[in-house]
């Protein structure tokens, strides 16, 4: 099991009229505790890019608990419970400053091939790199 975890900020323009996080930024916070979960394992979304992979998102799901308001710093707690294959699985916890769970969620990517638009295994460095955390 592999485990990240991020901060942001919510901007302004991230808050509806009531001034709470609108909804749909939650899918943009589970995209930047994935991009910076991998770059903390030392890979990054454009070289799995440019080794000829992509990853687009099959599935989102979201729990909305309680509400993030504008200002709070967040922590995005990424997991990645299973090993990849194909497809992979990230699930999300964000917390407010004081610790209270505001959302949880999950997404399921696919690898595809840039070329062929077909689903293929991740790059060999990355199933190198996810290795030591799946026994």
């Amino acid at each position: 099991m592999y485990v990240a975890e991020t901060r942001v900020r919510v901007r302004y323009g991230e808050t509806d009229q009531m001034g709470y996080v609108y909804y749909g930024n939650y899918a943009m916070y589970y995209e930047v505790g994935r991009v910076e979960a991998l770059r903390q394992l030392g890979l990054t979304y454009k070289e799995l890019e440019d080794m000829g992979v992509m990853m687009p998102v099959l599935e989102n799901h979201s729990f909305f608990l309680a509400a993030g308001l504008y200002d709070d710093e967040l922590t995005v707690r990424v997991t990645i419970r299973e090993k990849p294959s194909v497809r992979i699985r990230f699930e999300y916890e964000i917390t407010n400053a004081a610790g209270k769970l505001i959302n949880k969620g999950e997404t399921l990517l696919a690898f595809v091939d840039k070329k062929t638009g077909r689903p293929c295994r991740p790059p060999k460095v990355f199933d190198d790199t996810l290795k030591p955390y799946f026994g």
